[in-house]
C-alpha cells in the first residue's frame, strides 16, 4: 500500500493506494497520523478510491485512527470508497461510526 499526503486549510487529506490489510499498511498509516497529531493536523480525509480490498485487520487500522483522531479533539472521514468497502462498512454497522463522503472535496468541506 502507498500513502501520499496532501494538506488544505480545513484538513489533511491521506490518499492509500492498495489494499488495506494489516502488517507494515497498519505501521505506515498509524506513523502518517501521528505525524499529523504532531503537527496539530487533526481533521483527516482517508481517500480511498485506489483501495479495492479491506480486510478485517484493515478495518481495526481504520477504527484505530478514528479513536485515535477522537481522543486528540479531530476527526476522521472516509471518501469514494468503494460498493466492497461499502457492503464491509455496512455489515460490520462501521457506516454508523465513520462519516463517509462520495468525494474528498465533500469531506474536506464538512470541516468547515
Amino acid at each position: 500500500m502507498k500513502v501520499k499526503i496532501e494538506e488544505t486549510y480545513q484538513a489533511a487529506i491521506i490518499e492509500l493506494k492498495g489494499n488495506l490489510i494489516g502488517g507494515e499498511n497498519a505501521k505506515l498509516f498509524r506513523e502518517k497520523l501521528y505525524e499529523l497529531i504532531d503537527q496539530n493536523k487533526k481533521n483527516l480525509v482517508v481517500d480511498m478510491t485506489d483501495v479495492k480490498l479491506v480486510s478485517s485487520t484493515g478495518i481495526g487500522i481504520l477504527i484505530s485512527g478514528y479513536t485515535t483522531l477522537k481522543n486528540a479533539g479531530g476527526d476522521l472521514k472516509l471518501a469514494h470508497i468503494s460498493d466492497k468497502v461499502q457492503g464491509v462498512l455496512n455489515i460490520t454497522k462501521l457506516n454508523q461510526i465513520f462519516n463517509i463522503y462520495d468525494n474528498v472535496d465533500e469531506a474536506v468541506k464538512s470541516f468547515s
